[in-house]
């Protein structure tokens, strides 16, 4: 009995992949609106598993399984391999540079997350912390022409490796009550974006899109950093 719910947590964030096979069955649907729906779901799961399994104790009650491993293995496909194959295979990144900076986002991608020195004292993330499925959402709702989007892939590649802190929304303690409203705001104005199949995305919801990438990039630089050890 007492494994059963940190068991039960570990199938929570193990579900994940299932949502990355589906994900990826609907690009080659080229169902995009599909795929980001797939990968708004193992964003949830990824944004609740952790505050659950330090409720029920896993790390203690189930040592011999690395939830944190696990986590790490299914945030790579959802947040960074399934994006990238969206993106190539959308057309936004083509040709031969568009598969060098897929390859490029494929490797920074990995140095982030073998990083041990990838999260500050505050829990926020040090560099960019790979969150392509952002970036390729983005991408889909506000359709950039190609070298805009090389640019921009090439400039969150960049910071990568420059050392200036990104909130994490769960997290980091400074702000966390605006931050978790952005955060709700954000995921109305992409239900909305994802409803309407990125043909005709609202213009309210671009906009609220829009003031909640300026926040996610300023606000590290806006607080001061101070720890959380809950």
């Amino acid at each position: 009995m007492p494994i059963i719910a940190p068991a039960l947590v570990h199938l929570l964030t193990a579900f994940g992949v299932v949502c990355a096979l589906l994900a990826t069955l609907a690009i080659a649907d080229r169902q995009y609106e599909v795929m980001f729906a797939w990968l708004g779901l193992a964003f949830v799961i990824d944004g609740i598993d952790g505050p659950l399994a330090r409720l029920v104790n896993v790390k203690e009650r189930l040592p011999r399984f690395s939830g944190e491993r696990l986590d790490l293995i299914i945030d790579y496909l959802t947040y960074v391999f399934i994006p990238v194959l969206a993106l190539l295979s959308a057309n936004y990144l083509s040709g031969l540079p568009g598969l060098a900076v897929g390859a490029a986002i494929l490797l920074s991608s990995l140095y982030h997350f073998s990083d041990n020195e990838s999260k500050a004292d505050d829990n926020s993330f040090v560099g960019f912390p790979a969150i392509w499925n952002f970036v390729a959402f983005y991408i889909f709702v506000f359709q950039p022409p190609v070298w805009l989007t090389l640019a921009g892939c090439a400039g969150c590649i960049l910071l990568t490796f420059v050392p200036w802190h990104w909130v994490h929304p769960m997290r980091v303690t400074t702000l966390r009550g605006l931050t978790l409203t952005a955060l709700c705001l954000w995921m109305l104005a992409a239900g909305a974006a994802v409803w309407a199949g990125f043909t005709s995305v609202p213009l309210w919801a671009k906009v609220i899109l829009g003031l909640v990438a300026l926040y996610a990039v300023t606000v590290p630089r806006l607080a001061a950093p101070t720890a959380d050890h809950d």
